[in-house]
């Protein structure tokens, strides 16, 4: 059960309806972490606004890649869940990619760069060296997308955080970030 309740969407603040509605028309389901979140309506519109510009960045795919991994480093198996039903469903990402990818790295060479560089910024907490941005750079990513997978690291990295806090009760089929290769 989690340690914050998650509101009905008919008692979430009135702040926060339009952008859970909003959340409904794009999923066709307002997850638990939409709702949690909607009891700061602050916080949500932080959320929503953040995922809806990043959401304009990259390819669905190496979106997907990047919350799996981001979501393995930080333990969460709230977004674990959540982006290993996106990425199978939404993404059409393999099984086995998902598995590579909660591993911190891909087997498509253009995507390895990126999920690989965006599990060292959610490890080292930013404090990338110098051959790493030269790696993304060498697969072709340029600077504004070096800026976009940080930014991509930044808004999972919140999702798992409050995630963490609450331990948000799962909503799609459960993966444990302490189960690597056996989840996905």
């Amino acid at each position: 059960m989690s340690r914050i309740a998650i509101p009905a969407l008919d008692e979430a603040p009135a702040a926060s309806a339009p952008l859970l509605e909003a959340v409904n028309r794009q999923l066709g389901v307002v997850p638990n972490l939409f709702r949690l979140v909607s009891i700061s309506p602050a916080a949500l519109t932080g959320l929503t606004t953040l995922s809806g510009a990043l959401s304009q960045t990259l390819d669905v795919r190496t979106r997907e890649r990047i919350a799996l991994a981001v979501a393995q480093v930080n333990g969460c198996d709230y977004c674990l869940s959540a982006h290993t039903s996106l990425g199978l469903s939404a993404a059409k990402i393999s099984p086995e990619e998902i598995a590579l990818n909660r591993q911190g790295r891909s087997g498509d060479p253009r995507a390895d760069a990126a999920v690989r560089f965006a599990a060292k910024v959610a490890e080292a907490r930013g404090r990338v060296g110098d051959a790493d941005l030269q790696a993304v750079r060498a697969a072709g990513y340029s600077d504004a997308q070096i800026v976009e997978i940080v930014g991509l690291v930044t808004e999972n990295i919140f999702t798992n955080l409050i995630n963490n806090v609450a331990q948000t009760d799962i909503d799609f089929p459960v993966v444990s970030a302490a189960e690597l290769g056996k989840a996905a």
